[in-house]
């Protein structure tokens, strides 16, 4: 499974909002005590993957086993 990359982020204003992008566009916002553990996570982990699972845009490795199911073969 390739590691995630493309993903930034960017800490705004007082209020502790949290912007998460990838590849230049907005994906998701955290607010309050979301954000906070989330920099809390990023600062103790790997980044990119931690920011894709943040944003729920990382693969799962079962794209493929699902796609050679039986009730998936006519799609």
């Amino acid at each position: 499974m390739p590691q995630p990359h493309g993903f930034t982020y960017e800490q705004r204003g007082p209020a502790r909002t949290v912007v998460i992008s990838h590849r230049g566009r907005p994906v998701t916002t955290l607010r309050d005590g979301r954000a906070q553990r989330f920099l809390q996570e990023v600062s103790a982990g790997d980044e990119q993957l931690v920011m894709a699972r943040w944003t729920g845009d990382y693969k799962r490795g079962n794209e493929r086993t699902a796609r050679a199911h039986p009730r998936n073969r006519g799609r």
